[in-house]
């Protein structure tokens, strides 16, 4: 999960069996017992059904699904998703997150958080 600001406030890595929506559902309900102000979502055309309703019930929390229009061909950077690839980018600079050299999904998630704050206190230190 990347906020507007292109920061991490949560990440879940999951085994490869582990869809998407069922991990996006345990990870939205960590972000946001840990982050109450959130309020609007963003989210992929991957996540549209019962998630969107689910969390509109129980959290108030509004899911908007960003798709690409149906008349773009090609290769379109979608509208907010740009952020979501800039953070991957920054992401695989990192050489261990380049391949999957971690044995465990809480050492994966470990070594995430640790290119974070690699990036963050760059994005602090900068003039």
């Amino acid at each position: 999960m990347v906020d507007t600001r292109g920061l991490l406030p949560g990440v879940m890595v999951t085994a490869a069996d582990t869809g998407d929506r069922a991990a996006a559902q345990v990870l939205l309900d960590q972000v946001a017992d840990a982050h109450h102000r959130l309020a609007l979502i963003w989210a992929d055309g991957g996540y549209t059904g019962s998630l969107v309703e689910y969390y509109l019930a129980t959290l108030a929390l509004v899911v908007a699904i960003v798709k690409r229009s149906d008349d773009q061909k090609g290769f379109v950077v979608v509208p907010k998703r740009w952020i979501v690839e800039r953070l991957f980018a920054h992401l695989m600079r990192t050489r261990r997150l380049v391949r999957d050299f971690e044995r465990r999904n809480t050492s994966a998630e470990a070594m995430v958080y640790w290119s974070m704050i690699l990036l963050m206190t760059r994005r602090v230190a900068r003039p």
